[in-house]
């Protein structure tokens, strides 16, 4: 395993993910546009460095996690503004893991970029939230040279359980698109149903617990209850904060729309999910958790 690793983009999902790396004895170099992320990573035991470049410096693998394509088009191709992009500022066959989740042809375009730079790329989106970042059991799901997913399994597994080759360069993307659409559709759902009851006079843990034990249990149901109290651990218990939020979710599911005008594939539930989610952004609930989707359901208080 190498002992040194670059990495950038320190949000709620980087930061806990870089800290995991410290914490499992590497020496991480971080960057962050925003100071109080770098301060934070410090005090996990991350050196922090003033650029991108500075952070990817000496480092054999380097790690990116950002909010967009192009925020990773950016970091790694350059802004056509007199930045190359720090592909050209790596060591010779440096392995470059992005784990954002972003559109095909942009994980695609950095990858070629990087290979015919001398550099091995895996596309590696995540799952798993901010808790799962926190707890280092996330799942990667990632696409490109199945030698180059065995190099990055040492480091992949000091921040997730769970590791898949998907297949090649982009694959990654794909499979994560496909379930986070599942995901906002059963969230929604398990809202649906739980406002449903609510209004019927159940209590909701009791009904929560009814369905976990039914045929209607999900994930969004038994691991990230929308209804607040009814658990401690999950975003909703917590004013919605803290978690995976609305806005990318919307540009998740943005990306599955796009993924399926491409294949000519039928979503319509995924289509749905896409409205109700950017409906609820739309009242001023895009920086809270994705689960607040409960909100749209509920009576007020």
């Amino acid at each position: 395993m190498t002992t040194g690793v670059g990495f950038i983009g320190l949000g709620n999902m980087g930061g806990p993910m870089a800290a995991n790396l410290a914490k499992g004895g590497l020496r991480v170099q971080v960057f962050d546009l925003l100071p109080d992320h770098l301060i934070a990573a410090k005090q996990a035991g991350c050196h922090c460095a003033a650029s991108a470049a500075e952070a990817a410096a000496g480092c054999e693998l380097v790690i990116s996690m950002l909010p967009a394509g192009e925020h990773v088009m950016g970091l790694w191709l350059g802004d056509g503004g007199g930045n190359p992009g720090l592909l050209q500022a790596l060591a010779p066959n440096t392995l470059v893991i992005d784990c954002s989740t972003i559109d095909v042809a942009s994980a695609r375009a950095v990858g070629g970029a990087a290979r015919l730079l001398g550099h091995r790329f895996i596309d590696a989106p995540v799952s798993g939230g901010v808790v799962g970042a926190a707890a280092g059991t996330l799942t990667f799901i990632v696409g490109g040279e199945a030698a180059d997913f065995e190099s990055a399994g040492p480091v992949l597994g000091l921040m997730g359980q769970n590791l898949f080759h998907a297949g090649p360069l982009g694959a990654g993307q794909i499979a994560k698109m496909c379930n986070n659409m599942l995901l906002a559709i059963h969230m929604a759902g398990t809202a649906e149903a739980l406002a449903l009851g609510v209004k019927e006079g159940l209590d909701a843990a009791v009904l929560s617990g009814i369905m976990a034990k039914s045929s209607g249990n999900n994930w969004s149901l038994e691991r990230y209850n929308p209804w607040p109290g009814v658990m401690e651990s999950a975003p909703a218990s917590r004013g919605y904060s803290g978690g995976f939020m609305t806005r990318l979710m919307v540009k998740d599911l943005g990306l599955a729309m796009g993924l399926a005008e491409h294949a000519h594939s039928a979503v319509p539930m995924g289509a749905l999910a896409r409205n109700l989610f950017n409906l609820h952004a739309s009242r001023g609930e895009g920086d809270r958790d994705f689960s607040s989707i409960l909100n749209l359901y509920r009576e007020p208080d």
